[in-house]
């Protein structure tokens, strides 16, 4: 079974925080939408994806160094 990430149950817990007030502030008349779309869309997505892209090469650098450091010299040709 998979194991249990912290970092992405909070980054779904601020994307779900963040996309409850944008439907909130529209309920009040409120022009998210325009702001949302021509300043914060041009700066945070590549933010976003840059962050989510260094976040997965940190994780999987990890993963392979903590595996390597648990392998013996025999344990890695078992069969």
């Amino acid at each position: 079974m998979a194991e249990y990430k912290k970092g992405s149950s909070l980054a779904w817990g601020i994307v779900l925080i963040v996309i409850g007030g944008i439907f909130l502030l529209h309920q009040f008349n409120i022009d998210v939408w325009h702001f949302f779309w021509q300043s914060l869309w041009r700066l945070a997505v590549p933010l976003i994806l840059i962050l989510w892209g260094a976040s997965k090469l940190w994780l999987g650098l990890k993963e392979r160094n903590e595996r390597s450091q648990t392998q013996g010299p025999d344990k890695g040709h078992e069969i």
